[in-house]
């Protein structure tokens, strides 16, 4: 599949400040699903952004305003052709060993109700029927809700409230993995829904588990399936800390707002 992708995000502050910096993580690597036909990440017009490669193995851009200023505009545009693998990630360079993805953090710290959670999910099953028993009991018990969590929020409270959106579905299941003594980790992209042209206001998030004799493979409880090619991955991590598609800091005295547009359309006649 041919995918088409316009992400634009805006940070806005109530008054001027001195200098700002973001961290970007918007751009995806080629694997064997993936091929990269075109990308371009803007910054204010600029396109000469400084990039590297951290050790996750994700392609990161930086930018950096030095001067009073009252926005910072984000841009990316990127064609893209996916094939399915039925969830099998295959062909990415890894920079890490799958057992570091056994590390918990504070936002995927298992409490009693996860543990339970993914015990019951391993009931007298293989490690792959496990996941998958694992990603249908978070859908279950996670409705998906804006603006009841936010990107702070821990898997345990996320549970506890029974609803959260996509990051939260990715958290609860990799505490739940991980719980298991099974590797996982957080990744973000960008998902094609279907509904060319519409636009919403955050990428999407879902998880891989690495599987015995398989290797990684990806998990997306919100939406109860294995990532297909309508996904496109652009960041992995412990956790959304480590893999959110911008971050940064400002200096000044003055607060700041948010606003994203995330569009993904299918090429015409590459369906």
């Amino acid at each position: 599949m041919r995918l088409q992708i316009r992400h634009k995000t805006e940070y806005r502050y109530a008054a001027p400040v001195a200098y700002s910096i973001q961290t970007l993580r918007l751009s995806p690597r080629a694997h064997a699903g993936l091929a990269i036909l075109g990308w371009r990440v803007e910054a204010d017009g600029r396109r000469d952004l400084p990039s590297y490669v951290d050790g996750y193995g994700n392609l990161v851009h930086c930018h950096s305003v030095n001067r009073r200023h009252d926005s910072v505009s984000l841009s990316v545009e990127g064609e893209v052709e996916t094939t399915d693998s039925a969830g099998v990630l295959r062909g990415q360079a890894e920079t890490l060993p799958p057992s570091f993805f056994l590390r918990q953090t504070a936002l995927t710290q298992p409490d009693a109700a996860i543990a339970a959670m993914a015990d019951n999910a391993a009931r007298g099953r293989t490690a792959l029927d496990s996941l998958h028993d694992l990603m249908s009991a978070v859908h279950e018990q996670l409705e998906y809700q804006t603006g009841r969590t936010d990107t702070t929020t821990p898997a345990s409270e996320a549970l506890r409230q029974g609803a959260g959106v996509c990051a939260d579905h990715a958290h609860v299941f990799i505490a739940g993995a991980r719980h298991l003594g099974l590797p996982a980790r957080y990744v973000g992209g960008y998902l094609w829904t279907g509904a060319d042209g519409q636009e919403y206001q955050a990428s999407h998030a879902w998880a891989e588990a690495y599987v015995p004799d398989l290797g990684w493979v990806g998990f997306d409880p919100a939406n109860r399936l294995c990532p297909t090619d309508a996904y496109v991955r652009t960041a992995v991590g412990l956790d959304y800390h480590a893999a959110a598609p911008a971050s940064g800091v400002w200096r000044g005295d003055s607060s700041e707002t948010l606003a994203v547009r995330v569009a993904v359309t299918a090429a015409v006649g590459a369906q």
